[in-house]
């Protein structure tokens, strides 16, 4: 038993040579969600604190970041979550592709499925009440219709 214990302690200190990068990507302000489509402070708020952290290239990396294998799960969560959906790039997006991303906002905040439950263990203000999910999904509505309108 104690042969092992020490297997796994060696492992874990090992392990700790491989950091993640956490470096963020410059974000170009013309280009943010938040910034183009001229959100209220108090629904940017809700947006920044609730999904930027995996959706942006705005995160904020918190302590256990620097213990692996922790900062890989952590990370892939990070590049994922950037992949299926980035805030700071938005402008990039066709108009198309911007509804349809916020159409899944929606759906997701529908379904309660964002954020996610593990990202409330270390982000316990990210957590929003019934009324906040309501004001962001008609929020993200308005913003669909404003951009399909700009579309004809």
């Amino acid at each position: 038993m104690k042969k092992i214990l020490i297997i796994i302690l060696v492992a874990f200190v090992i392990i700790q040579f491989f950091p993640i990068d956490k470096t963020n990507v410059p974000v170009n302000p013309g280009m943010d969600f938040l910034k183009i489509k001229n959100t209220t402070p108090e629904v940017a708020k809700l947006i920044n604190g609730s999904c930027y952290d995996c959706h942006s290239d705005e995160t904020k990396y918190p302590w256990y970041s620097n213990i692996a294998p922790a900062s890989w799960w952590l990370k892939n969560h990070i590049n994922e979550g950037r992949k299926h959906l980035n805030f700071s790039i938005f402008a990039t997006y066709e108009p198309q592709r911007q509804i349809h991303k916020m159409e899944e906002c929606v759906e997701m905040l529908e379904k309660h499925e964002m954020p996610l439950e593990s990202y409330y263990l270390g982000h316990q203000d990210a957590k929003l009440t019934d009324a906040q999910r309501k004001d962001l999904i008609k929020y993200f509505k308005k913003e669909i219709e404003e951009t399909k309108f700009k579309m004809n």
